[in-house]
């Protein structure tokens, strides 16, 4: 019996009788996560309750030598929550307890499958929310912002996840349940352990930060001809020293989509629009609204609209929010990239990116948080069309090529899952990945947490780093592919 079946009829007598999927027809339902490219038909799929059926859970994986991966709601953009097709999915959607709410002490502690959104929902009546609003944030579990380190579109003023998480009690590789808090002393483990994409263990309950709500909130959104007209809009914002709460753009084809999806009503005309948003103290909120309202008009805004309501909030946001979804109006297939530049070379990675769509013949919507540099580029592509994909993968790479050359890096706040550890050498010296793996082997010396992920190679734990020649003997067994 081969072993995974063997461990399935284990799997079985530790977790309820509705918790192990074994029909191929359900096993597809989690073959992917949002990067939709990647895909695989996980071995088995386990929904387990509590922390304590986890670590069941990762020991029986550990005790057959079978890998397992951490999956929150699956909308993450990295392919970080891709399966293993000989291992095991561990779903946390059954745990969406919010456990205690403490106002007092400004933190909230919840289960991994409880979605974003409903701490802020929780709290709001209180005066308070929870700062990181990716913006799956209606649907993305806090589990897999955790894993992740997602941050937001408010990230720019307010941080992301790991500056809003307290404490998190997590499942190690060797299925032991601990406590990690920001309270410890010594080596930071809390900091390592978050944005570790599920290699370093399973987060099973988690403390977080709560924010007050600000006084007052002022969005204004600025319609500029072009792209160059708003970057000089957001440079002189910055260094004007005004911080806002979010400063986020939009190119032409990016609002054309938008508008074909959920009909925004951006000014017409427009080749990019920046949504502001303003929040603190009331008196500062006005005074920073007059700065950036100038500083807009003065770098070529033809409209400015500020909302009046919240209502008319959430109409300047819908547009920007349902941005990614809405270029599959305009697209039959599309990548989603994420990558960062220092704010002062956005011009010239913009104006890059320009020349690899004429170069490729692949259309680019570009999508960003202006402030910190966080682009999102949309490579829009036919996929019914031969050699299209690779010309729109060839692409892609090539802009996170511009972001590195540019001082910045492969990665914003996707992660860097399966889909970005072949561009990790291109940031990372061999020592560097080195040295990340004596860190992960110090968590997972069995390798078997998320397998596959953030390393472009399958280093092992035990392999002294340095410099190698001829093929790796798990490679020569079979056992193990180098890419």
């Amino acid at each position: 019996m081969p072993e995974l079946e063997r461990l399935t009829e284990r799997l079985a007598a530790v977790l309820p009788p509705d918790a192990v999927i074994t029909d191929p027809v359900r096993l597809r339902t989690y073959e992917c996560d949002g990067l939709t490219h990647h895909r695989a038909t996980p071995g088995v799929v386990v929904l387990p309750g509590t922390a304590e059926q986890i670590a069941a859970v990762v020991r029986l994986c550990g005790e057959h030598g079978v890998p397992f991966v951490a999956r929150g709601s699956g909308t993450g953009l990295s392919g970080g929550a891709l399966p293993r097709t000989d291992g095991v999915l561990i779903v946390t959607s059954r745990m969406r307890r919010i456990v205690e709410i403490d106002i007092p002490n400004r933190r909230a502690v919840v289960e991994p499958g409880v979605t974003n959104l409903a701490i802020t929902e929780a709290v709001r009546d209180q005066g308070y929310y929870y700062a990181p609003d990716p913006s799956s944030q209606q649907v993305c579990s806090i589990g897999g912002n955790v894993a992740e380190n997602s941050g937001g579109a408010h990230c720019l003023k307010y941080g992301f996840t790991v500056n809003h998480v307290l404490a998190a009690e997590i499942v190690t590789p060797d299925g032991e349940i601990v406590e990690l808090s920001a309270d410890d002393p010594g080596y930071d483990l809390l900091g390592a352990f978050i944005g570790s994409e599920g290699t370093l263990g399973i987060a099973t309950r988690i403390t977080v930060r709560l924010s007050r709500a600000p006084e007052a909130v002022t969005t204004l959104l600025a319609a500029f001809t072009g792209i160059e007209a708003g970057g000089r809009a957001v440079s002189s914002v910055i260094a004007a020293g005004v911080v806002p709460a979010a400063i986020e753009m939009m190119d032409a084809l990016a609002i054309e989509a938008a508008e074909a999806a959920v009909h925004c009503r951006y000014p017409a005309g427009a080749g990019a629009v920046l949504v502001v948003e303003l929040d603190g103290p009331r008196a500062e909120v006005e005074h920073q609204f007059a700065a950036v309202e100038r500083l807009c008009r003065d770098s070529g805004a033809f409209e400015i609209r500020v909302a009046a309501s919240a209502e008319e909030r959430a109409a300047i946001w819908k547009g920007r929010k349902s941005a990614f979804a809405a270029v599959g109006r305009i697209s039959p297939a599309y990548i989603v990239q994420d990558g960062v530049v220092p704010r002062t070379a956005l011009p010239r990675v913009l104006a890059g990116i320009d020349r690899l769509q004429e170069e490729y013949g692949i259309r680019v919507a570009n999508v960003f948080h202006a402030g910190d540099g966080n682009l999102h580029p949309l490579v829009l592509f036919d996929d019914t069309v031969p050699g299209e994909a690779e010309r729109a993968e060839a692409v892609s790479g090539r802009i996170l090529d511009l972001c590195v050359e540019h001082g910045g890096s492969i990665t914003g706040e996707h992660g860097v899952g399966v889909d970005k550890a072949r561009y990790m050498p291109r940031m990372f010296t061999e020592d560097d990945l080195d040295t990340m793996q004596l860190l992960r082997c110090a968590f997972d010396p069995e390798g078997l947490a998320n397998p596959g992920k953030v390393f472009p190679t399958p280093r092992l734990c035990g392999e002294a780093p340095g410099v190698r020649r001829g093929a790796h003997p798990l490679v020569e067994a079979g056992l193990a592919e180098q890419f």
